[in-house]
């Protein structure tokens, strides 16, 4: 057992009870969002049922096994992204579930947002369920019920690189690659969207409800006078004694997703990730004092072992250089039995800080641990003395680091993730296996506050080069409060969780199973050899 981190946390100090309710009012947005989209599936189940069907979220918890948890990604997609259009979770359902003892990756289109067409953010969502699932080695269960791509945005989801098409690319590499791809089909399933069961490895089609083809019964009669229905053109009969598009016909959705856990039982096994577990310990602190550790002010620091006290394994944790660049805690410790290598900020980066966060994740590669990221960074030091003590070249070497370690990476951000910080720190550009974020996060360039007083700055430079009168305050402030709206808009976590500039959001007190899933889901293949670059020396 690693030594215990002794928690110094006063729960019952007016700083912890200000500190919760501050956290509450973070979660304000988020719930309000959350209780939409229940009132909106509520409202949406009375004509679904009607039509023999379950909603999408229905048809996900009878796939997966009882007792077991789905971990959904990015349920707050498109929260506010089109004006006047409400697309509650990006209308797609993506996640992590347990099938027969098996872990898949599940995406479900929702019916009730707008047909499941695919906005802009819904492809998105897709591809990003898809990388996670090739990144992973998890087999694919596709639950089809789409009109295909939402019309009046066709440009921005048909002919790019990463739109609609990258989907189907997506399926045929990973079944080249022994990634299984399985779909069913519940209801509509056209123009485009009919690849994803024709690229499939298995397929399901329900009778009465599910239709697949390339052009609908107008588009037909349009194009070439033949009337149609829809069932006559591609209905479950069609497709499983005619043109052979799908495998297996089923009786309504409840049989579909019986027919599904068939074929994932009768998959093949795979290697997996070959880790010394340890038994699972429960922390000593419960995690509902996390809110009360986080500091009501943003930009005052906080001791970054009470968090990591509330995470892992017995609260057990052996830190690698204690005494030695102190505002970077790193770490080793178990979460659910998994052995994580954990880099935590307790500060801004210094040069020592890149080294020490450098020199940790090269010894946890070298041991196939994975690692996680505990991200509540301003950024790297900056200044003459920094910059003369070669700030740029000891972070490139976390950055570089960062960037080429193969071991499964998983990145929480617990407050700020700014600049240069959220590179070395294993933002989103740097490919963390999984990134979730609290509702007290914020991400951005930089702090509002600074980038409103760089822009004064120059605004204030540039009149005095021209010779003008230095602004008034009362002008500067104009500058400014722009800026301090768009920052504080902006860095919030549900605008980045809208964007999928992460994998979700998730309330503190879920972190430790949220984070035990995720790493479960890392460890489906076998952890690939990691080969570092040259370093700056």
């Amino acid at each position: 057992m690693f030594k215990k981190i002794p928690s110094k946390l006063d729960t019952s100090s007016q700083d912890y009870k200000d500190n919760h309710r501050a956290f509450q009012r973070c979660l304000s947005d988020i719930e309000s969002a959350g209780r939409n989209h229940k009132k909106h599936w509520e409202d949406a189940a009375p004509k679904q049922k009607k039509r023999g069907k379950m909603l999408a979220r229905e048809r996900i918890d009878h796939l997966i096994d009882p007792d077991t948890t789905f971990l959904e990604l990015s349920t707050y997609a498109g929260e506010d992204l089109y004006e006047g259009i409400d697309v509650p979770g990006g209308g797609i359902h993506t996640g992590v579930g347990v099938v027969c003892g098996r872990r898949c990756l599940i995406v479900a289109n929702d019916q009730t947002v707008k047909g499941g067409t695919y906005f802009p953010i819904t492809v998105k969502k897709h591809l990003r369920a898809q990388k996670i699932a090739k990144e992973n080695g998890l087999p694919c269960i596709y639950l089809v019920d789409s009109g295909g791509a939402f019309l009046p945005m066709q440009s921005e989801v048909f002919p790019d690189v990463d739109d609609f098409g990258r989907i189907f690319f997506n399926q045929a590499q990973m079944s080249a690659a022994g990634i299984a791809q399985i779909s069913s089909v519940h209801g509509f399933c056209t123009a485009g969207g009919a690849y994803i069961p024709a690229m499939s490895d298995q397929s399901v089609i329900v009778e009465g409800t599910g239709t697949i083809f390339l052009a609908g019964p107008p588009l037909v009669r349009a194009a070439t006078g033949e009337v149609v229905t829809a069932e006559e053109l591609g209905g479950a009969r069609v497709h499983t004694s005619i043109s052979g598009v799908s495998d297996h016909a089923a009786k309504d959705d409840t049989h579909a997703i019986e027919i599904l856990r068939y074929i994932v039982s009768s998959l093949g096994k795979k290697p997996v990730a070959e880790i010394a577990r340890k038994e699972v310990v429960e922390p000593e602190y419960p995690s509902s004092e996390i809110p009360g550790a986080i500091p009501a002010d943003p930009r005052k620091p906080y001791k970054i072992k009470e968090i990591i006290a509330r995470l892992v394994d017995g609260s057990g944790f052996f830190e690698f250089k204690p005494a030695y660049a102190k505002t970077l805690v790193c770490g080793f410790a178990h979460i659910g039995g998994i052995p994580v290598g954990i880099l935590a900020n307790q500060g801004v980066l210094f040069s020592e800080s890149a080294l020490k966060g450098t020199h940790f994740i090269e010894v946890c590669c070298q041991e196939n641990i994975p690692l996680l990221f505990l991200q509540n960074i301003s950024g790297f030091m900056v200044g003459k003395k920094a910059e003369h003590g070669g700030i740029a070249k000891h972070g490139a070497k976390l950055v570089h680091a960062v960037s080429n370690a193969k071991v499964p990476k998983v990145t929480l951000v617990v407050g700020g993730s700014y600049g240069a910080g959220n590179y070395g720190m294993c933002g989103r550009a740097y490919d963390p296996r999984f990134m979730f974020m609290w509702p007290n996060a914020r991400i951005s360039v930089m702090g509002g506050k600074q980038a409103a007083d760089v822009l004064a700055t120059v605004k204030q430079a540039q009149v005095q080069r021209e010779g003008k009168p230095a602004l008034t305050s009362e002008q500067v402030e104009k500058i400014r409060n722009p800026v301090l709206q768009k920052y504080e808009t902006e860095g919030s976590a549900l605008y980045a969780s809208a964007r999928l500039w992460d994998d979700g959001i998730i309330h503190p007190m879920h972190t430790r199973e949220v984070l035990i899933e995720a790493f479960e889901a890392t460890l489906q293949k076998p952890i690939e050899e990691t080969k570092f670059g040259v370093f700056r020396m």
